[in-house]
């Protein structure tokens, strides 16, 4: 994602958050680190008020300047109690971050006002610590413990254990030494970070070693087997728990400081049906988790996302959600994450979260995918609506499986909580582009670019489509089952590519040629080419479904069918060489991320290198959730997507040439034979860019429009 410097506006807040820390050294070093140019001017000071506020002014005398005066250190980088990050978010985009990655990231947040971030980094670290305590030996964590680019569902408790090898302790440590740069640097920006807590989910011996204790088998998750799922979970009114929980508290507090934070993320149930549907046995889970909380820090309040709400309706009913958040005394001692408010909000159907604090959060970019997607008109109606409506709601946030692009979407979202009522989406897409594109004399052509992604793209109101859209190119080829698919693998266009992507293409070419300044703007190119992509993904739908007409139609032959294949191809070789032509889209990005972290240590770096490639491919053994986090990365289309396809491409040729049937099974355990191969492999390729990206889009223009 580019990260963009927002103009400093003039705005006013009050929400719940307290600041983290009353030294403003923290705001002053990100000036320095975004801005250097104009670090001398601005002037910070903290005013009384409640809340979370901050005027802005000129500053007095013939320096110039600026002068920000704010209620707390979060509100002078423009706070309000906005939360963001998924669990997921971790592994989808953060899995291989270093801390100059992760500065980065936090300056943005801060930037633009976030002050209640999820803090996951390094959780291993403490959790092994804890279970040595409790007689686990180190086999027996390491039967438990996932991946480096899975452990968010282990911590989720959907899984258990790795089907990579065993998880280092060099990755446990270093991870640990990350997070205590990260919860430093959240602190310096007036942050609160949320801290984990103990779950409940334990490695098998747990049972072995207490056999007394109230431990139960969760449910399988996504097909996994039974090795690597039926997560062990110690129910959390057995007295062991607290005492458990109490050691984890313990520790972490002693590494941050006892005041850092009190609000604890803890989730049990995502995706994962509890053992029991009765309302006495939900209420006993919950009354027994934030009772370990409590007793572990007396001022804990509990933080879960309310994403198992949506996902098990059918068990969750409003009868159950009840029993579960009722149990838990008093309305502030939790906070819920309304995950998916902007398409499948649950605050309505449970009477505001029966009166506990809740967020309003837009959740988006399931599993990092990259394609356009966003309903700006309900970002910013739908949180004043909510806000007016329920009387416990408490802030906004933006919790996003990965972060992958569509940045006017998170934009927009983290403004207008700065707002009490809704911004201009006209207005504010103009001031948008001017920030994006800061040159002098900005073509009105960019401007309209964006007008008609902003009124159209970008204005999608279907909840059936409403997940990140997929190239039907980055699924496993098919002859069905591939396009107009809803829900989290959506490869459905909710609008017309042909007067939408290409004229907002157009326009971006024009505004290039009118002003080339803007060719050393890298918000622009990365725009050129995200547009440019874009259509070439929706272009290869057309040249897939020509085809399948010709595979099934009269008188095939085996030259027809290679003559209908060869576009597909030449579109995944065009992305591919589009996409090298800009660092934002390099598969080099992720994968050497994770080799870097190894230390040169040859065994550790495959081993790190295994797990970035299976996430984005088969994502698990046997491709349980396969292409879920695909991505369109040079390097990736070219040797993963260009291959499989031209596989099928040849077995199409072939059976026609044999006149044998189509076999589905067969076609598929040859792309998984292959997925497991490819995830075997060491990265060969380049790390740089290449080609010039106007030339190469003004060539896929005169072939693709």
């Amino acid at each position: 994602m580019q990260k963009l410097l927002p103009l400093f506006v003039v705005a006013l807040g009050v929400f719940l958050a307290d600041a983290a820390t009353t030294s403003l050294d923290g705001i002053y070093s990100l000036v320095q680190r975004q801005i250097p140019q104009h670090e001398n001017s601005f002037t910070f000071s903290l005013i009384a008020g409640g809340g979370d506020s901050f005027v802005i002014s000129d500053s007095e005398g013939d320096s110039g300047g600026i002068t920000v005066e704010c209620t707390t250190v979060s509100a002078c980088a423009r706070g309000l109690y906005t939360y963001h990050f998924n669990t997921v978010t971790f592994d989808y985009t953060a899995a291989f971050w270093n801390f100059d990655q992760w500065e980065l990231e936090l300056d943005w947040l801060a930037l633009r006002g976030v002050n209640l971030p999820l803090a996951w980094v390094g959780y291993e670290y403490i959790l092994v610590q804890v279970f040595q305590e409790f007689g686990l030996t180190d086999a027996d964590i390491a039967s438990f413990l996932s991946g480096p680019a899975f452990q968010a569902w282990n911590r989720f408790g959907n899984i258990q254990g790795s089907w990579s090898g065993a998880l280092p302790t060099q990755w446990i440590n270093d991870q640990w030494a990350l997070q205590q740069q990260i919860v430093q640097r959240m602190v310096e920006l007036g942050m609160t970070p949320v801290l984990p807590a103990f779950t409940g989910f334990v490695p098998r011996a747990m049972s072995t070693l207490y056999p007394n204790a109230s431990i139960v088998n969760g449910s399988q998750w996504e097909g996994f087997p039974s090795t690597l799922t039926y997560t062990t979970f110690l129910e959390p009114f057995d007295p062991l728990f607290t005492t458990m929980q109490k050691s984890f508290i313990s520790k972490q507090q002693a590494a941050y400081g006892a005041n850092v934070s009190h609000v604890y993320t803890l989730d049990q149930y995502n995706e994962n049906d509890p053992y029991s549907g009765d309302v006495g046995y939900l209420a006993n889970i919950s009354a027994g988790t934030f009772a370990s909380l409590q007793a572990a820090d007396p001022e804990a309040v509990w933080m879960m996302q309310g994403w198992l709400f949506f996902a098990s309706e059918a068990f969750w009913t409003t009868e159950r959600i009840a029993a579960f958040l009722g149990a838990v005394p008093s309305n502030d001692s939790m906070i819920i994450l309304d995950l998916y408010s902007e398409a499948a909000p649950q605050w309505q159907r449970t009477d505001s979260y029966y009166g506990k604090q809740w967020i309003w959060c837009e959740l988006h970019d399931f599993g990092g995918n990259m394609g356009f997607e966003g309903n700006l008109p309900e970002l910013v109606t739908g949180p004043i609506q909510a806000l007016s409506n329920a009387s416990s709601m408490r802030g906004m946030g933006l919790t996003p499986e990965g972060q992958e692009g569509n940045e006017i979407v998170y934009d927009i979202l983290l403004d207008q909580a700065w707002s009490s009522t809704s911004i201009d989406i006209a207005s504010y897409v103009e001031a948008w582009v001017a920030r994006r594109y800061t040159v002098q004399d900005l073509p009105s052509a960019a401007q309209e670019a964006w007008t008609i992604l902003s009124t159209t793209v970008y204005s999608n109101s279907d909840p059936n489509t409403q997940a990140t859209i997929k190239s039907i190119f980055e699924l496993a080829p098919d002859l069905s089952g591939l396009t107009d698919r809803t829900g989290h693998h959506c490869t459905e266009i909710p609008y017309d590519t042909n007067i939408t992507i290409v004229p907002a293409l157009q326009n971006l070419v024009q505004a290039a040629t009118e002003n080339p300044l803007l060719l050393s703007v890298p918000e622009f190119m990365y725009d050129v080419v995200d547009v440019t992509r874009q259509l070439l993904a929706n272009r290869f739908i057309d040249v897939y479904n020509e085809l399948v007409s010709t595979f099934y139609s009269t008188g095939v032959t085996a030259a027809s069918v290679k003559n209908a294949g060869q576009p597909l191809l030449t579109i995944l070789s065009d992305v591919d060489t589009l996409l090298w032509t800009n660092d934002n889209f390099l598969l080099s990005n992720w994968i050497l991320g994770a080799i870097n972290l190894s230390d040169n240590n040859g065994t550790y770096a495959d081993y790190l290198e295994y797990n970035a490639r299976n996430q984005i491919t088969l994502w698990g053994p046997d491709g349980e959730i396969n292409d879920y986090a695909s991505k369109q990365w040079a390097g990736f289309v070219g040797t993963y997507y260009y291959d499989r396809w031209n596989m099928f491409i040849t077995y199409l040729e072939d059976i026609t040439q044999n006149g044998t049937a189509y076999n589905d099974t067969a076609i598929q355990t040859v792309m998984l034979n292959f997925g497991k191969e490819w995830d075997t492999q060491t990265y060969s390729l380049s790390a740089t860019v290449s080609g010039d990206t106007m030339s190469i889009v003004d060539s896929l223009i005169q072939k693709w429009l």
